[in-house]
């Protein structure tokens, strides 16, 4: 095929690149997983004679193995390189050499390294035997001389394969260089090649014409005719299926992508950016993967049932290629410039200069694919080159033409002009640049190089579509990745209502759809540039494949596919770890009556143990060995012993006490001035909640260093005391009596231990009693107390015993003063009880707890 043929014919395999390139790396890495089954079987040449003389060395199947392999290789690379000799002129079928050339390297490199485990244990065993005994010393065992004699023939005979497999990849290298060079000088001397414009050059190619328009007509009339009378069936069937598939793609897409178009009869007055932004990408992309499954579909079908002849085939790649590069392009061009409805224009242009700028750009697309169409016809009707040369040279005249008229069109608006204003010229730079394109063109289509004119033109158009396509879709995903605007969106309102997403779900989401447009546009639209600057499907799978498996950072290679494995190995792992922590402590301990801090230290080590292990996995899945890891501890020994000691401390404390367990979630702890409930112990810090509910982290080592109070530690018994204090006209032992009386009388006051009062002090004007009681939940001690007082006020009062509360001497009389009682001081009552209204809330919030001590 001509190679202007060749570069639009392209296109129609636009919507096969993801698929190929995706295929063609499971291709190479199954094959270069399998190096003796993707390679025929050649005999092997014998070994050198000095390999051979050995037996240890001939026997060892690894190196048999491995000498198989290069053997291969070797007549593999021969052939290569024949057909590259061949091949000078085809740039498509270089680039797949190439392709094979680097996999042939990679399987030589294979073999090399497959023996390097093997001399490893040469060398080791070597050593372990030592040198042979020298003179004068007792001779060794005849058993070690034969052992030392086939090591080192099989370590001579390792070297030599080494050796050779260097040289063979030495020479795989050099010649995929000179297919690099040669593809280079290819395309150069393609676009470089210069032809001598004349008048008689011109008036010759339109004397041709005439004669290639009539073998045209001969040609697709007796195609037509044979393929409707003996291949009606087949050739009506591929356009049937064709047909399906480009509506069943084209319906699927519509539905999948519904919130981002614009419904039949449907219109905003006022759409968003985003809307507009969304509503131009989708509105391109998908009614032209559309088209583009219709023209492979139908190329494939036809040539499928043998309907397409081999001068005709190419005819009809390349006119399925300029339907789809023509659709493409205006369908952008209408997207962008919206020429009917001006609210929905993403450039501010009047609708006059809208309606005008269409029209050059169709006519330069219609030009360019007509160039590439004809350009075609001749090559498969064996036209003289002259007449190709000619309709490429006034294509590129004509587009030159229009991009200068370009210039001159007055499209441009101000800011509060409406869109149905006159318009005013471009900027000075746009309309200086469309006519140095054109005049520059034009310039070198006359000084003879018209492969180079074509080919600018085809990537001013081309390209330039291209890359505003890209540039809407960046812009959309940038949109919908801000914050809040997913959630304005149909499909954010949907999931939101679907499933009562917050904001922050939908901000998230929003992140993910964004970046999902970004790797679309990279993934589609980078390898169409590529293919349209000469690159070929096989340089494109050759990038990718390395791309995602060989990625070299001085003598370190990362795997993407070996992360993306690691990650995802990881991340099952942790799924797998969370569901047996929750089974575990949700059916086994929950139903075996565990305590509850047994059962946290269950499930946190459950955790960190399953953890670790998902991370090794995800280590190894990745293709890192485990045992460079020494390096990574050596490298955290030096970081402990200059700044990571408390880091360290407080992770052993942390395992310390998840083991020793001095203290349980739920458990009243006193540490310092620290005193609450522990609600949490991870290998850092202990989450300690204090009686005004706030958090308080507390590293690990300050617990295990420090005296730690635990009022709930063996069990949540507790003993209270409660001060009463009295005049001296009371009597002691009726006051003795009466709060004895008084806690026996208490439900939950513990009968064994069995309360005491203490006659504790003598005061000035007052004496001191102190009742002990013993609670059984000291979590309940301040409610216990609270009662006791209510009792002890009430039953003083009926003895008339006076009021056993604190009474300030100066403001009462002698006789007032002779009954009275004092409580503990303000601070320590505040840090010991609960009041009677603040009891029932803590107990909602801590369960049965009280902050009495």
């Amino acid at each position: 095929m001509h190679p202007a043929g060749k570069l639009t014919a392209r296109l129609i395999a636009v919507s096969f690149v993801v698929l190929t390139l995706a295929g063609g790396g499971l291709a190479m890495a199954q094959q270069a997983a399998q190096p003796q089954q993707a390679q025929p079987a050649q005999p092997a040449q014998p070994a050198p004679q000095a390999e051979a003389d050995d037996a240890g060395a001939a026997d060892s199947p690894l190196l048999q193995q491995a000498e198989d392999q290069l053997t291969q290789a070797e007549g593999e690379l021969k052939k290569l390189a024949d057909r590259v000799g061949a091949a000078s002129e085809d740039d498509t079928l270089l680039a797949e050499l190439k392709v094979q050339v680097d996999e042939l390297s990679k399987q030589i490199i294979s073999a090399s390294v497959a023996t390097r485990p093997r001399l490893d244990e040469i060398k080791a065993r070597l050593a372990e035997l030592g040198d042979p005994p020298g003179e004068g010393q007792p001779p060794e065992a005849p058993i070690v001389t034969e052992e030392r004699k086939r090591l080192l023939a099989e370590r001579g005979a390792i070297n030599a394969l080494t050796g050779r497999a260097e040289n063979l990849s030495v020479e795989a290298k050099k010649l995929a260089n000179g297919i690099t060079a040669t593809r280079r000088a290819l395309f150069s001397n393609t676009l470089l090649k210069r032809t001598e414009v004349s008048a008689a050059m011109l008036s010759e190619a339109i004397a041709t014409t005439a004669d290639e328009s009539r073998a045209l007509w001969r040609s697709v009339s007796s195609w037509v005719t044979f393929a409707w009378n003996y291949k009606r069936i087949p050739f009506l069937s591929a356009i049937f299926l064709s047909l399906c598939g480009a509506l069943i793609f084209l319906v699927g897409s519509y539905r999948l992508f519904s919130p981002f178009l614009l419904r039949h009869g449907e219109e905003e007055e006022e759409p968003t950016y985003f809307r507009q932004l969304s509503l131009t990408f989708w509105s391109t992309l998908i009614p032209t993967m559309a088209l583009i499954a219709f023209a492979a579909s139908s190329y494939f079908f036809l040539s499928s049932f043998n309907v397409l002849r081999p001068d005709i085939a190419p005819i009809i790649a390349v006119t399925l290629g300029m339907g789809v590069v023509v659709f493409f392009v205006t369908r952008l061009a209408s997207a962008v410039l919206s020429p009917v409805r001006s609210s929905w224009r993403l450039v501010r242009v009047s609708d006059r200069g809208a309606r005008m700028l269409m029209v050059p750009i169709f006519a330069m697309v219609l030009v360019n694919g007509l160039d590439y169409l004809l350009g075609s016809i001749s090559d498969s009707l064996g036209s003289p080159v002259l007449l190709t040369v000619a309709k490429s040279f006034l294509a590129s005249i004509i587009i030159g033409l229009i991009l200068m008229s370009m210039a001159w069109i007055r499209p441009t608006l101000r800011p509060d002009e409406p869109f149905d204003a006159p318009g005013r010229p471009w900027p000075r730079i746009v309309s200086v640049s469309f006519l140095l394109m054109g005049a520059g063109l034009i310039a070198v289509a006359f000084s003879g190089y018209v492969g180079l004119a074509r080919f600018i033109a085809t990537q001013i158009i081309i390209t330039g579509a291209i890359l505003v396509t890209m540039y809407v879709g960046i812009l959309t995903g940038r949109s919908v990745s801000k914050q809040g605007a997913f959630a304005e969106t149909v499909a954010g309102r949907y999931l939101e209502r679907r499933f009562k997403l917050e904001q922050v779900a939908l901000d998230q989401i929003g992140l993910a759809a964004g970046l999902g447009i970004y790797a679309l546009v990279v993934l589609f639209f980078i390898p169409l540039i590529l293919l349209q600057w000469g690159f070929q499907i096989a340089d494109i799978e050759s990038w990718v494949y390395r791309f995602v498996t060989e990625i070299r950072i001085g003598s370190i290679t990362i795997s993407l596919v070996g992360l993306l494995a690691g990650v995802l190995f990881f991340a099952i792992g942790f799924v797998v770890t969370r569901w047996v922590q929750r089974w575990i402590d949700g059916n086994v301990m929950a139903r075996s009556r565990v305590d509850a801090g047994v059962r946290n230290s269950i499930r946190t080590g459950i955790g960190y143990t399953g953890v670790g292990i998902a991370g090794l996995i995800a280590l190894s899945a990745a293709g890192i060995d485990l045992s460079s890891l020494a390096l990574v501890a050596g490298a955290l020994s030096l970081g402990v012993g200059f700044g990571l000691q408390n880091i360290v401390s407080n992770f052993v404390s942390g395992l310390i006490l998840l083991v020793e367990r001095p203290f349980k979630v739920g458990d009243w702890i006193v540490s310092g001035t620290t005193e609450g409930f522990v609600r949490r112990i991870s290998v850092r810090a202990t989450e300690i909640e204090t009686f005004q509910h706030q958090s308080i982290m507390m590293p690990n080592s300050l617990l295990i260093n420090a005296s730690v109070g635990n009022w709930t530690h063996r069990n949540k018994l507790g003993r209270s005391e409660i001060t009463v204090t009295l005049g001296y006209s009371s009597d002691p032992r009726r006051v003795i009596d009466l709060l004895h009386e008084i806690a026996a009388a208490h439900p939950m006051v513990l009968k064994n231990p069995a309360p005491n009062v203490g006659f504790t002090a003598f005061g000035d004007e007052r004496m001191t009693f102190e009742l002990r009681i013993y609670v059984a939940d000291v979590l309940t001690a301040g409610n216990v107390r609270n009662d006791i007082r209510v009792s002890i006020y009430e039953r003083f009062r009926d003895e008339e015993i006076g009021a056993p509360f604190p009474v300030k001497v100066e403001d009462t009389t002698p006789e007032e003063a002779t009954s009275s009682e004092t409580e503990l001081p303000a601070a320590e009552e505040e840090k010991a009880e609960i009041q009677p209204e603040e009891s029932e809330t803590r107990r909602r919030s801590f369960g049965t707890r009280s902050s009495s001590r």
